[in-house]
């Protein structure tokens, strides 16, 4: 019999039209399709799932219920996680995993997958990639991430991270920060000490009804966790300019 397979599909950042045609085919064509939710999205469509159900039937989506926050009862979620989809793959079949943005950038895939190759080795693993909210921010408020021979560097912003961040600031290239929200005016601040805040873009819910997009200046108070933050490359002249 067949090891199985499990694909983590990149659902992009919430807006339905930026699924591709790759991860379409993937989730209508999938035995079973998981999607990641957490206890507040209980009896609603988590951002993921918002998206899998325009195009899978409800009879073949089952959710995976996952803490937004650090802590020990994590590894225990994603061992759950993986028991349930090496059910699906040990008898032969096809799972998919939906995420948020791109399954190998900062997605929870990476641990079930790990989980999954344990119980099951012979399990074929592989992974099709998302828009990230990066790239829609960028996109949506006309902004260049990177030209020539510019850096752009991604930052979680978690516990401990505010010095690499002011190291990374220290450089010319872009600056893209990731789980700042809870931490918002924290954040902001290192970016003004840099000297870098007037340029900055802020973006949350992208694509989706509460979507803000905003300078980051304007900002007051906590955010929400997916939020994303853009520190343009300096730049000199016309070059690199906002679309």
């Amino acid at each position: 019999m067949s090891a199985g397979r499990l694909i983590g599909v990149g659902v992009g950042p919430g807006d339905p039209g930026h699924l591709t045609i790759n991860a379409l085919r993937a989730l209508q064509e999938a035995d079973r399709v998981f999607v990641p939710a957490t206890e507040s999205s209980r009896g609603a469509h988590g951002r993921a799932e918002a998206v899998v159900a325009l195009h899978v039937p409800e009879d073949r989506i089952e959710r995976l219920f996952f803490s937004m926050r650090s802590g020990s009862a994590r590894p225990a979620q994603w061992d759950d996680a993986g028991k349930r989809i090496a059910a699906v793959t040990g008898g032969g079949g096809t799972a998919a995993f939906a995420t948020l943005g791109d399954p190998n950038v900062y997605s929870t895939f990476t641990y079930v997958a790990a989980t999954v190759r344990n119980l099951a080795p012979n399990v074929e693993v592989s992974t099709i990639p998302g828009i990230t909210a990066m790239q829609d921010l960028a996109a949506r408020s006309g902004t260049v991430l990177a030209e020539g021979s510019e850096s752009v560097t991604l930052v979680a912003y978690t516990v401990g991270a505010s010095d690499l961040l002011r190291d990374v600031l220290l450089r010319d290239g872009t600056v893209v920060v990731y789980k700042g929200g809870p931490h918002l005016p924290e954040l902001l601040d290192a970016i003004r000490e840099a000297g870098r805040l007037g340029a900055t873009i802020y973006g949350e819910d992208l694509g989706l009804d509460g979507e803000q997009i905003d300078a980051a200046s304007t900002r007051g108070g906590n955010a929400p966790y997916m939020s994303t933050v853009i520190v343009p490359a300096r730049r000199t002249g016309r070059r690199g300019a906002k679309l």
